[in-house]
């Protein structure tokens, strides 16, 4: 994210010159200029950024049509890094259209207030990707065109496509405008439709700047940032009139589309689910604290899935310091983690090394999946010979020991007891060498797409990727336990489906979506379960896992799970 935000700086002059007010019959436009803050109150745009307010609401702004369709190309050449995107517009009456280099479009009618992709997942994806839904960022080259750390297998990699995907705005009693021949998205619609499907980012507005939305740079090590005193340093108000029944519109709409588990949750729509609990009114008056603390009672207590939290409150409430989230999958989780660390410290009280051999017997282990450094970094050495820290460079060193001459290692457990989850690209690379090749099913319940990706990792960092680069030859093992989530729960699923991993421990925590940073169009930031679907396929079908993976034998007592040497002894007689 860091990189991304870096990034960012460079956009410049995206503004097209309009006249600072106009009107016609329908509505009354006025263009301000407004600061872009970049991750840190250090860091701006060069120049202002135009944005567009309608019949005098100060508190609702639009994106002119061609702003939204260089944000959207800056998006995918400059952050996502592809080289061979390309993106032109088309006007026509009420209708404006984006198409990519690839064919596929997406239509904008101002008449009847809809947005019409042809196929969503193919109008967002990279040109590099195998599949539609390619969740690893790495393109696999590097500037030179040299393999870096993952090939992409296209032959044996394939997708489903999903149906034509329709946003009906209208639906929703969402506007698009045309003034003459001017056209205006408003920025919340463009943040859930494009930008944070698209980057993992949006903007917020606090009413006298834009704010790269990115909730880590608002709350860092337990303290407010000097970013979130510059966002918070607007003055409180009310939501206008406009804003809360927009506001409340776009939720829902967003909601619907894109959060995972709305199935699971027997959740038909958000406005009928909002009104059920009573949280409707709130969410649709004046009152911005009512509002965020009905959104964050919403998220924790009735969504309660982990992968859903809510960040921040909106500049309109202030600043708020509040407890942590104590829902009953929070606070289990917790409860847990405090277990297993508690039953690991009692062996390693000075720490769990990242790599252990016992005997015949190398430990893999990692409390969450990182990939800190990137590319040229690896192929340039491990330095000193310490154990990294971040997951890839972690496994590329337990490689090198695990097949260096005259090893005594026959067999590799992936400690996986404490691991919360993280980066998928770390999940892939683990699979990757485990396995010789890591097989990563996909479906997105926003457009019924469903895709298998086949990635191979490059581990002796050779840039060939071959049979020297797994220990698929090895007795593979992966402890798991309710701590295990999200990535470390799709891992150990995607190694008993392949049948050559053995699972110890306890059922794994679940969580099977990917996790999508959203916000709400009065300023609000929380993040969801989003619509691309983490799954495992087994006879030509997809299996959600949500529900967490079970082990092939089951450890009663926990501190087993770190008696290494009973571990080992017990491993050395399965069989």
């Amino acid at each position: 994210m860091r990189k991304r935000i870096a990034l960012l700086l460079a956009l410049l002059l995206l503004a097209g010159l309009f006249p600072a007010a106009y009107a016609d019959d329908a509505h009354s436009v006025e263009k301000r200029a407004f600061t872009v803050y970049v991750g840190s109150p250090e860091k701006t745009l060069t120049d202002p950024f135009p944005l567009y307010f309608l019949d005098g609401v100060d508190d609702l702004p639009y994106l002119e049509i061609d702003d939204l369709g260089e944000l959207i190309f800056f998006i995918n050449t400059e952050i996502n890094k592809d080289p061979n995107y390309g993106l032109s517009s088309h006007y026509d009456g009420d209708t404006v259209s984006f198409e990519r280099e690839n064919g596929y479009t997406v239509e904008l009618d101002f008449a009847q207030d809809l947005i019409r992709f042809t196929d969503y997942n193919a109008f967002r994806h990279n040109s590099y990707d195998t599949t539609l839904i390619d969740v690893v960022e790495e393109p696999g080259v590097d500037e030179y065109g040299q393999a870096l750390l993952f090939q992409r297998d296209k032959k044996m990699s394939f997708d489903r496509y999903g149906d034509v995907k329709v946003f009906d705005l209208a639906a929703y009693d969402i506007d698009l405008v045309r003034v003459e021949d001017s056209y205006f998205v408003p920025l919340q619609t463009a943040n859930d439709i494009f930008f944070h499907p698209m980057a993992q980012f949006g903007f917020l507005f606090n009413g006298q700047a834009l704010f790269l939305a990115v909730e880590s740079t608002f709350y860092t090590n337990d303290e407010y940032t000097e970013y979130a005193d510059l966002y918070y340093a607007a003055p409180t108000a009310q939501r206008s009139d406009a804003l809360a029944e927009y506001g409340y519109n776009e939720l829902c709409m967003m909601l619907d589309n894109f959060y995972g588990l709305k199935d699971s949750h027997d959740i038909r729509s958000f406005a009928q689910t909002f009104w059920e609990i009573g949280f409707d009114e709130a969410l649709r008056g004046n009152d911005p604290v009512d509002a965020d603390e009905a959104l964050k009672q919403f998220v924790e207590y009735y969504l309660d899935d982990l992968h859903s939290g809510f960040h921040e409150f909106s500049y309109l409430s202030g600043r708020q310091y509040f407890s942590e989230n104590n829902a009953m999958a929070k606070r289990k989780l917790r409860e847990n983690v405090k277990t297993y660390f508690r039953a690991r410290e009692v062996f390693y009280p000075d720490g769990c090394p990242g790599y252990e051999e016992v005997g015949n017997t190398a430990y893999i282990t990692f409390d969450s999946f990182d990939s800190d450094y990137y590319g040229q970094a690896f192929y340039a050495g491990l330095e000193n010979g310490t154990i990294p820290d971040d997951t890839i460079g972690l496994i590329i060193y337990a490689h090198q020991q695990i097949t260096r001459p005259d090893s005594p290692v026959e067999n590799v457990v992936l400690d996986l007891s404490n691991n919360t989850g993280g980066a998928v690209d770390a999940a892939v690379y683990v699979l990757g060498w485990m396995l010789g090749e890591a097989s990563f099913s996909v479906k997105d319940t926003c457009t019924g797409a469903m895709s298998t990706s086949i990635y191979r990792s490059d581990v002796n960092l050779d840039r060939e990727f071959d049979e020297s680069d797994t220990v698929a030859d090895k007795k593979l093992y992966c402890l798991i336990s309710p701590v295990s989530f999200s990535c470390g729960n799709l891992v150990p699923a995607a190694l008993k489906s392949s049948q050559k991993v053995t699972l110890l421990g306890r059922t794994s925590g679940g969580g099977s979506c990917v996790v999508q940073p959203v916000s709400a169009a009065w300023g609000a930031m929380f993040q969801i379960s989003g619509a691309q679907r983490m799954s495992f396929l087994k006879n030509g079908s997809f299996y959600d896992i949500d529900q967490g993976v079970d082990p092939d034998y089951y450890i009663d007592n926990i501190s087993n799970f770190y008696n290494r040497q009973a571990l080992t002894d017990y491993i050395n007689n399965l069989f």
